[in-house]
């Protein structure tokens, strides 16, 4: 919830210069026309009230009506009624003008995205004709940049971009929430790295906290598929996706180490492993070598 329902309102949706889109800030109260730096990543949840309508929630949290409706997988921008919750998650994507020979499926391709949320997220038919000269918005599309090792005498590649979204060490505050699973992907997205195992295996808080989100409904969810999102007295929030389903409900306290759902692949995910970002610190599996057994620091 907004401390400051009348936080003031961004007139446009900024991009960084390039084309890649800029996440903004607000449902802590600051101003909804100011770009925040990356840190500020968290996830809110808004109850919708009596008399809401979707550009005014946008307003108040800062970020597009497209921004709600691709996160909450709505049908419309009216498929919103009171007391329905919606999840305001920060934004990141490519925008591009439409070139001879773009399709949804090619721009998918070369921005390694998906087609059907393009068109979703820009209220286009799927089988629609791109019109060159448009601009369209690619949700969660990535500039793709050649593979680079990370370090000299090493194979570990960075294989996605790292938006950011990290913080101070909190050495020892975070438990490991697949024990024995193996790092598959170092940092990457919103703080976040992959931990491989098997489908179905149980997957645990890192923290003591309480479930702020837990979508359970089988969707896109902005690429996080099944996921559950706890936040900690520390101030810092954990979110865990692609589960083949939660266990937990929003509202719920739950101690460390407690199951809260397992490993599936929902959303965006070739295989079965957890993505686990953490928003407000350092990741406590930044420094691991990949396909290893790690402990967190």
């Amino acid at each position: 919830m907004n401390a400051d329902p009348n936080a003031s309102a961004a007139s446009e949706l900024p991009t960084s210069g390039g084309g890649a889109l800029v996440a903004y800030s607000g449902p802590d109260g600051t101003p909804g026309d100011t770009i925040v730096t990356p840190a500020s990543d968290r996830i809110s949840v808004y109850v919708v009230r009596p008399g809401d309508t979707l550009s005014e929630i946008g307003a108040m949290f800062g970020v597009s009506v497209n921004t709600i409706v691709w996160a909450n997988n709505l049908g419309s921008a009216r498929d919103v009624h009171p007391g329905d919750t919606l999840i305001i998650l920060p934004v990141s994507g490519v925008e591009r003008r439409v070139a001879r020979g773009d399709t949804l499926a090619t721009l998918a391709k070369k921005y390694n995205a998906d087609s059907t949320e393009i068109a979703e997220y820009n209220g286009l038919n799927a089988s629609a004709t791109l019109v060159v000269g448009s601009t369209i918005i690619i949700p969660g599309g990535e500039i793709v940049v050649a593979p680079r090792v990370r370090a000299p005498g090493t194979t570990r590649v960075v294989k996605e971009p790292y938006l950011g979204g990290s913080g101070a060490a909190t050495s020892g505050y975070y438990a490991n929430p697949v024990p024995g699973g193996r790092i598959t992907q170092g940092l990457h997205g919103w703080n976040g790295i992959d931990i491989g195992a098997a489908r179905g295996t149980p997957i645990h808080a890192a923290a003591d906290g309480v479930i702020v989100v837990a979508r359970n409904n089988g969707g896109w969810n902005g690429g996080y598929g099944n996921y559950v999102v706890v936040a900690h007295d520390n101030g810092t929030q954990t979110l865990y996706s692609h589960m083949t389903y939660a266990i937990v409900s929003p509202g719920q306290a739950v101690s460390a180490r407690q199951i809260i759902g397992y490993v599936g692949t929902t959303g965006l995910a070739t295989g079965p492993h957890l993505h686990f970002e953490v928003r407000g610190a350092a990741n406590p599996f930044r420094n691991c070598p990949l396909n290893s057994v790690c402990a967190p620091q």
